[in-house]
């Protein structure tokens, strides 16, 4: 007589919740290290200090950052090497709102909001032109970047 042992297949699976631990850790950690105010900071720019600026209480939905440098050159974009003058800037504030008017019902011009950071010992009239090369493209909103003196109460951050 032959006999049949029944074999039993049990599918072995691996548990997953130490895994699922570690990306969860992982993200945590990353959310923590990263500041992501500063993305758009460029070195070469040291804020002015006042007793009034003070963190956004909402990040901005559509920023264009301007930044000036203590020898008045023009930075359009975050991590550009090459300076523009007032005049290369009036060029290319047009260009953007051409490419943002041409979306059509996307964007408009109104929701785009200019952030100015100037160096503190840049000359205000150069500031004052940068505002009036954005205004000239069309661009309605601004906000100006200062770092927090110390005896605001909040940290020295932008």
């Amino acid at each position: 007589m032959k006999v049949v042992s029944a074999k039993r297949r049990e599918v072995s699976e691996g548990d997953m919740t130490p895994m699922i631990d570690m990306v969860f850790q992982l993200i945590a950690f990353f959310m923590v290290l990263i500041n992501f105010s500063d993305i758009d900071q460029d070195q070469r720019v040291h804020l002015p200090k006042s007793e009034l600026a003070k963190p956004p209480e909402v990040a901005y939905e559509k920023p264009i950052t301007l930044q000036m440098t203590a020898d008045e050159g023009i930075i359009l974009n975050a991590g550009a090497s090459d300076l523009l003058s007032i005049e290369d800037l009036r060029i290319a504030l047009m260009r953007q709102s051409q490419v943002i008017k041409a979306q059509g019902d996307d964007i408009k011009l109104s929701d785009v909001t200019v952030i100015i950071r100037a160096d503190e010992s840049a000359r205000h009239g150069k500031v004052l032109e940068m505002v009036d090369a954005a205004q000239q493209a069309g661009f309605e909103t601004f906000a100006f970047r200062g770092k927090q003196s110390q005896d605001s109460g909040f940290n020295s951050r932008e």
